[in-house]
């Protein structure tokens, strides 16, 4: 037993043959607690449980399907697991469609997060402005700022043209802020949860371009969805860069031609 699921199993009063280790947490690590009425638990590790929380239940608060909190400890969060058949059918597309046109429709005074967050090691920066391109500017120079130095000059050149390629003052629209397929729990043709939310208010095309980073959504969830604002295709690999970026943090030198590919699209 790892000194994460005895820390569970101590919480919990679960036996540890009730603790099994769930697929994916790259970032964290995941075990499924299965009750002895029959309940599942999902419990992850981590650094930011609290912010997190925090964030599932301002999802749930906007009518998002998310997993109810269960508990919060010191780096353990117990949340609701949530049945998840896997299959992003059209009619699942869809459902996700609406959904994430109903959160983006929720929005704040400012950009940003009141507090910061991190995915994994890589601390992401959320200090509230009213500037929308000085927030993403803070996002992108925050983020590679431990990376050489050929990397950091790239970002730098960037920045100075924000102001040229991102709109002044877009709807702070309330933002999952990872959203991709792995974070999207569906079942029965609908939306089960959106999970490991990364909150903050900003752009909604922030949102859609990390969703078409590593996948392309069908029609029907565009169609559900509506229409995007004129010169899209043009602001996503500026959206993009910043989760390209945390990965080239995370998982090393894989996710260099991404990063190369997207700053190259603005001749950076």
């Amino acid at each position: 037993m790892s000194a994460f699921s005895a820390r569970v199993a101590q919480l919990t009063g679960a036996a540890e043959e009730r603790l099994e280790r769930l697929a994916g947490g790259d970032l964290s690590e995941v075990l499924l607690l299965r009750r002895p009425d029959g309940r599942c638990t999902v419990a992850k590790g981590g650094l930011a449980i609290a912010v997190e929380a925090a964030m599932l239940r301002t999802l749930a608060g906007a009518g998002i399907p998310a997993p109810m909190v269960e508990g919060e400890h010191d780096g353990v969060l117990l949340i609701e697991h949530v049945p998840n058949d896997g299959i992003f059918s059209p009619s699942a597309w869809s459902d996700i469609g609406r959904f994430v046109k109903a959160l983006h429709g929720r929005t704040g005074e400012q950009y940003g997060w009141p507090v910061d967050y991190r995915l994994g090691t890589v601390e992401i920066d959320n200090r509230q402005t009213t500037a929308w391109p000085a927030f993403w500017s803070q996002r992108l120079i925050s983020t590679a700022s431990v990376l050489d130095r050929p990397w950091r000059e790239r970002v730098a050149v960037l920045e100075d043209r924000l102001p040229d390629l991102l709109p002044a003052q877009p709807t702070a629209s309330l933002l999952h802020g990872d959203l991709w397929s792995g974070n999207i729990l569906v079942s029965d043709g609908k939306l089960a949860a959106l999970i490991d939310p990364a909150c903050c208010y900003g752009h909604a095309e922030v949102d859609l371009a990390m969703l078409t980073l590593f996948d392309e959504p069908p029609e029907e969830f565009w169609t559900s969805y509506g229409d995007v604002e004129p010169g899209w295709e043009r602001r996503r690999s500026v959206y993009q860069l910043f989760p390209a970026l945390v990965h080239l943090r995370l998982f090393g030198a894989t996710y260099s031609g991404l990063v190369d590919r997207l700053l190259t699209a603005h001749q950076c």
